[in-house]
């Protein structure tokens, strides 16, 4: 609402919501911090879940960070800024959500403090870039390398990210799968590995136990074959993978065939049953003894390929077709005259099994594969999924660890390093950046503290104990879970990767100052009529 000569100028429409100054910093800041609060106690081994009902009843039980803010139905627009740091953090590393909100979550929580002294927003957010970009350099600093040679320790961040799932008792096993998995499809490009976490599909089967969880060396495909008199089984497949329809084809353009008697439509059958004979013969005589195709195969073509014992999946994914082309080096062909040998793949073994009450195609045994399948077992639904979400995070872990090269030992000793060198470092400062420096070692200090308070330990008394430690020089110095005081995480083998540090930094960091920032909030109002704005014109509406 302006003034213009005694008379109120409308700026904003209607039902629009606005505050500002204060109001606006205090509503943000308040909105964040509860998304942090949120999932501050699914931290750590002793972290607890969280089971989330939907409008429709469905039901997902997860400590996972990203999980649960996706599936919170959040509404402030500070709050959902909050959500996409999970997000970026998800897409980036796979792993560490839940330690980037509750970074930014402490971050503001300490920057409202400095609010209230009088500190200007502009100021603390310039404290915490240099914080941030200080921080990053102590992490790779105190950072190790690591390879894909390096199995053990690759199989130590594996579990590490998976203690306080679920799955932690078989960590192990699982562990094993995901470096195996990780292993195969990491790619040399110019001297850098490279690891597309798309390449390790994941196939998800209810109805065992969760030893029965297997990597297979090749491509799982939720189908069956298409004949029943095609093989159930084939060994060394020579595997054909086609984008086109093995049916008759429309015309394209409208036409009208005339029948006049029945000689002409046994010639009409005939020529359709030609056509399809012809499109099965090009595949018999390039050799394919196994065939994949994206589109459909008409029923007489399933029996000329039954007849030639031609192994045939029809409608698959596409997503599956490429799978199927990095695993098994087959060509996906377009056209069917230009199939030949040297365009098919192969894999050892292609079998139709039951997994879980349905029929599933195995291809298995593809020599060098780069993409391959992960089978998901567990007793029940609900655990089945949360497996699949604890083995997505370690093979995020893993893969980052590789691609970065480096990595930092956990419990809590990252974050506490941190803590202490910036508060050493804030000194050299002059300015009142100081103060926000010194806040943002403060907040490092919650990671520690969350993992001592939700194993039902001192937080007080465990932050002194550690904290002495780090100042003592001892760098590896975290918190121990099971009998409270201090351990060496580079001994009791707590692993994690730099990148996962690094990237929940600069995401909670980029985000609280991007909310400390925002001095006015303006919100349109809903369409449609509004409460207390009185009926639309012409009455209430007829029955």
């Amino acid at each position: 609402m302006g003034n213009y000569g005694g008379q109120p100028v409308l700026i904003l429409p209607e039902g629009t919501l606005r505050s500002s100054g204060k109001d606006a910093q205090r509503q943000n800041i308040t909105a964040a911090k509860a998304v942090g609060e949120a999932v501050k106690t699914t931290l750590g081994p002793k972290g607890m879940d969280k089971m989330l009902v939907n409008s429709i009843g469905d039901i997902i039980i997860t400590n996972d960070g990203v999980t649960i803010l996706e599936e919170m139905d959040i509404e402030h627009p500070s709050a959902k800024m909050m959500v996409e740091v999970a997000k970026t953090q998800n897409q980036e590393v796979g792993d560490g959500t839940t330690t980037s909100v509750i970074i930014a979550g402490e971050l503001l929580k300490k920057a409202e403090e400095l609010l209230d002294n009088e500190v200007h927003p502009t100021i603390i957010t310039k404290g915490f870039s240099i914080a941030k970009t200080e921080a990053i350099k102590h992490l790779e600093s105190i950072s190790e390398p690591v390879s894909l040679k390096d199995i053990e320790t690759l199989e130590k961040i594996a579990i590490t990210s998976m203690s306080g799932k679920s799955v932690e008792m078989i960590s192990p096993l699982l562990a094993k799968i995901v470096v195996e998995s990780v292993s195969k499809v990491a790619e040399n490009k110019n001297g850098k590995i490279f690891i597309d976490n798309e390449n390790i599909k994941r196939e998800k089967k209810s109805g065992a136990s969760i030893e029965d969880t297997k990597l297979i060396s090749g491509i799982v495909i939720d189908k069956e074959v298409v004949h029943p008199a095609m093989p159930k089984k084939v060994s060394n497949g020579k595997i054909a993978l086609i984008d086109v329809a093995l049916e008759v084809k429309e015309t394209e353009t409208d036409a009208e065939i005339r029948i006049t008697s029945p000689n002409q439509m046994q010639a009409f059958i005939d020529q359709e049953q030609k056509m399809l004979k012809s499109m099965t013969d090009k595949i018999v005589k390039s050799g394919a003894n196994v065939l994949i195709c994206q589109k459909g195969i008409d029923d007489l073509a399933q029996h000329y390929l039954a007849k030639e014992g031609i192994y045939s999946i029809r409608r698959a994914k596409k997503s599956d077709m490429e799978a199927l082309s990095k695993a098994t080096s087959a060509r996906i062909v377009t056209n069917l005259d230009d199939l030949s040998q040297k365009d098919l793949g192969s894999a050892d073994n292609v079998e139709e099994n039951k997994i879980g009450g349905e029929s599933m195609t195995f291809i298995e045994g593809c020599k060098d594969p780069k993409s391959i399948t992960i089978l998901v077992r567990g007793s029940t639904d609900h655990y089945v999924d949360e497996i699949d979400r604890s083995i997505e995070d370690a093979i995020g872990a893993v893969s980052s660890a590789v691609s970065d090269g480096k990595i930092v030992y956990g419990a809590g000793s990252p974050e506490c390093s941190v803590s202490v060198h910036l508060k050493k470092f804030s000194q050299k400062l002059t300015g009142r950046e100081q103060l926000a420096v010194k806040a943002f070692a403060d907040a490092m200090e919650i990671i520690p503290r969350s993992l001592a308070e939700n194993a039902g330990l001192d937080p007080i008394d465990t932050l002194v104990k550690i904290r002495a430690d780090h100042e003592a020089g001892k760098v590896n110095s975290g918190i121990g879970i099971i009998d409270g005081g201090t351990i060496n995480a580079q001994e009791k083998g707590i692993v994690e990767p730099l990148k996962v540090k690094t990237q929940a930094i600069k995401s909670a960091s980029d985000a609280a100052e991007m909310i400390l920032r925002i001095d006015d909030v303006i919100s349109a109002s809903k369409s449609g009529p509004q409460p207390g704005m009185g009926m639309p014109p012409g009455g209430p509406p007829m029955e």
